[in-house]
């Protein structure tokens, strides 16, 4: 795989083409990365804001927390959705318009969300906000387009900081909010900061003459053919698959084993603070930006896949001690996020189309994250954490395998 430096040279215009009509003012310009970051963070969390509110929903309902565990993958198949349909978009239309409408989709979404009686009702509205919450990835091809070829790799990492940031905070503060006030006031704050930060984004964004080409759906349509034609993108996106499912059915299934009896037996506070651990991601992207950027893609990413596969077996000794999982969750942390900005940076720059390569490669990190946690939770409710821990190993093994011998 070519470093991001490297192949940022053949990034092209493509179906992709846009003309800034303007830079953005010098405060505006200031504000542009870290505002992009913080609404990333913002918008992610929304994706797994239902993670730690589980065992509280699961009450509200009459239920038990495993049963409603699925309610994750609903979450991550509506990202992947949204992706799909949402984020080829930013090839043609207007973004700033776009990302302040889909932040305000999500924000009604979450509203609903938190005034729902039963699981059902929940479920569609959490689709419904993933869905709407593919702002991040309108805005990672933004940030890739404006920035030095020689500190791309560093600007994208800021972004994907934001986003683990907010994966991270989904856990901690929703965990601590929801023991305090409910699981509902917790998507009534999201609501809130989400409508806030994606209008406030959208006012900062570079105004842009967009030249689309074809109808408006073409980018969706080219998903299968830039793949095809792109062997650096195809493995980026397996490869993420991979790396993306082992965590998902990992961190998605945490609360169960942190909060049940047969588990820790936390509160869904004290489990939510184990969120905190999820802050090496946000330290490791700044470092994995620099070494794409000196070392390659292919590397960093063969170095992840082995940190990840060091943490399964410390995962599944967490099950009886906790210094464990406090190690692995560490380490599968920073081995998700150095896969991604390698990954990403990648797609971004491997191929003439990068609006278009980005929303596959999301996609597919995405379609294996729901897959991965549909799965976990029957796993959970037959064989117990050491079942999840199966899934994640399974995952990590189909992703490198399946694209150990190159494409020609």
């Amino acid at each position: 795989m070519p470093s991001s430096s490297s192949a940022a040279a053949r990034t092209g215009t493509g179906t992709d083409r846009t003309r800034p009509s303007a830079k953005p003012a010098p405060t505006t310009s200031r504000l542009f990365l870290p505002l992009i970051a913080l609404c990333t963070a913002v918008t992610a969390a929304n994706i797994y804001v239902a993670v730690p509110l589980l065992p509280l929903i699961a009450h509200d309902f009459g239920s038990t927390p495993s049963a409603v565990a699925w309610l994750a993958s609903v979450a991550q198949f509506g990202y992947a959705a949204g992706l799909l349909f949402f984020a080829p978009l930013g090839a043609g239309v207007n973004r700033r318009r776009l990302v302040a409408v889909l932040s305000l989709v999500a924000a009604a979404a979450l509203v609903a969300g938190a005034a729902t009686a039963g699981t059902g009702a929940l479920a569609g509205a959490v689709l419904v906000a993933s869905a709407a919450t593919v702002v991040p990835q309108l805005l990672v091809p933004l940030v890739a387009e404006r920035a030095p070829a020689e500190r791309r790799g560093r600007h994208v990492a800021a972004v994907i900081a934001g986003l683990f940031t907010g994966v991270v905070a989904a856990r901690v503060l929703g965990g601590l909010v929801g023991q305090a006030f409910g699981w509902r006031v917790v998507f009534v704050g999201a609501a809130v900061l989400t409508a806030a930060l994606g209008l406030a984004t959208a006012y900062i964004l570079p105004a842009e003459r967009r030249q689309r080409q074809g109808p408006l759906f073409a980018g969706l349509a080219a998903l299968p053919g830039v793949v095809r034609h792109s062997p650096d993108l195809w493995r980026a996106c397996v490869r993420q698959a991979g790396m993306y499912g082992a965590w998902s059915a990992l961190w998605t299934s945490l609360a169960l084993l942190l909060t049940e009896d047969g588990g820790y037996g936390m509160t869904t506070a004290a489990a939510g603070l184990f969120g905190l651990f999820g802050l090496a991601a946000s330290v490791v992207a700044p470092l994995a930006g620099g070494l794409v950027d000196r070392f390659g893609a292919a590397k960093v990413v063969r170095s992840a896949y082995l940190l990840a596969a060091v943490s399964v077996p410390l995962f599944w000794l967490g099950g009886r001690t906790m210094a464990a999982l406090c190690a692995a969750a560490v380490l599968v942390h920073a081995a998700l996020v150095a896969s991604h900005v390698a990954n990403q940076t990648l797609a971004l720059t491997t191929t003439s189309a990068p609006a278009t390569a980005n929303t596959a490669y999301v996609v597919a990190g995405f379609a294996g994250g729901a897959l991965a946690s549909a799965l976990a939770g029957p796993a959970f409710s037959h064989w117990g954490w050491g079942g999840v821990c199966a899934v994640a190993a399974a995952w990590l093994v189909l992703g490198w395998t399946a694209t150990a011998v190159r494409k020609r």
